[in-house]
């Protein structure tokens, strides 16, 4: 229930799935939420669209079910070799980030959310509140939805909204992050090492081949393919800024033969979506009535697909955990444990001489292959 001199109780910054579960979160918890973005309609973004089996789940107890294809499991390839496991508990789904969006978007206006179209540009709290400065939105998605909340909106001026709590879920290159002073290495972009990891994702209209998500790994990088629906695959490339930049189509050609081989005759669909750096860091979790969640909190690499579950899992936790800063540190650190833990292994790995021994390994040792994806499935 909202208290005198406030907006919302919540204000989430951010409309993406971790930002829309958090709503959701709040709404079942009797607050009244804003949720507030720099883009309208339905948001895409550029990520690997599997969800896993309990991602799937977590979506679904949020009341949301969204259309896709049934993923049965997950290989790692390599030329010559391949290693498949099969999840344990049941299919997860392939599923358009855009159709996500929708999905979690309905399904938070349906249980009371109010949204706003703006950018957030400044923060200061006390011990009550946070005051949010909210400049008009930039970028539309490619909806309609999202409007303006209390003529606050494209070509209106900047307003000052009070909140009981913020919950920063605005991503990798998160602003909240920046403005309550929890952001780490923030030297200027031409210093960044170039070892710091990108990804591009591109729709292939193509009937799937398989039920697997495919990882293949090159000597350079991974192209992660998924199908999302009866007609679609999602192709997204990872590695570094000096790999990538090369373009899609001259990396899919030159590192990754047999797959541009399978797609040469299929349209692509969409835009070229970009992202990264992908790891990101934060040295905290709260500051004051602030939380960060999802990607803004800290982001390892994309490498083992856990993103929206891990996320979701924060969303809720962040919620339970309002008045109490130090809980919601502990809670996170359990939710993203087996990220954490797997994700920075593997990349290691990767990162080293061994990289060739990946995909031989797992299909040498799959019952070690197959405890790691059950680890990423639940």
């Amino acid at each position: 229930m909202r208290h005198g001199g406030l907006d919302a109780d919540v204000l989430v910054v951010g409309g993406g799935p971790v930002g829309l579960a958090a709503a959701i979160h709040a709404r079942a918890a009797g607050l009244d939420v804003l949720v507030t973005d720099r883009r309208t309609g339905t948001l895409d973004k550029a990520c690997g669209e599997g969800l896993f089996p309990g991602a799937l789940c977590a979506v679904q107890a949020l009341g949301a079910d969204p259309p896709g294809h049934p993923l049965a499991g997950i290989s790692y390839r390599a030329p010559g070799r391949h290693a498949d496991h099969r999840f344990a508990a049941g299919p997860g789904r392939g599923v358009r980030r855009t159709a996500l969006h929708e999905a979690l978007w309905k399904r938070a206006a349906d249980v009371g959310a109010s949204f706003l179209h703006g950018r957030v540009t400044g923060l200061r709290q006390d011990a009550t509140g946070v005051e949010a400065e909210v400049a008009p939105g930039g970028a539309d998605g490619t909806g309609a939805h999202g409007v303006g909340v209390d003529g606050v909106g494209a070509g209106r001026a900047p307003v000052t909204l009070r909140a009981g709590w913020v919950l920063g879920c605005d991503g990798l290159h998160s602003t909240v992050r920046r403005l309550a002073g929890l952001d780490v290495g923030t030297g200027p972009r031409a210093a960044r090492p170039a070892s710091h990891r990108y990804g591009l994702r591109r729709h292939f209209q193509v009937q799937p081949w398989t039920d697997l998500v495919e990882v293949h790994w090159s000597p350079h990088a991974e192209a992660y393919v998924t199908p999302v629906g009866a007609d679609t695959v999602g192709v997204a490339l990872l590695g570094p800024r000096a790999v990538l930049g090369t373009g899609f189509d001259a990396l899919l050609r030159a590192q990754f033969p047999e797959l541009s081989a399978r797609l040469a005759t299929a349209t692509d669909t969409g835009s070229l979506l970009g992202a990264g750096p992908l790891r990101q860091r934060s040295r905290r979790r709260s500051a004051g009535r602030v939380r960060l969640v999802g990607d803004a909190s800290g982001y390892v690499d994309a490498l083992t697909g856990e993103g929206v579950r891990v996320g979701l899992a924060q969303a809720d936790a962040a919620v339970r955990h309002l008045d109490d800063a130090d809980a919601y540190e502990r809670a996170w650190r359990t939710a993203t444990r087996d990220y954490r833990a797997l994700t920075t292994g593997l990349l290691a790995w990767a990162s080293s001489p061994a990289r060739r021994a990946i995909v031989p390994a797992a299909s040498r040792a799959p019952w070690l292959y197959g405890a790691v994806v059950e680890r990423l499935a639940r």
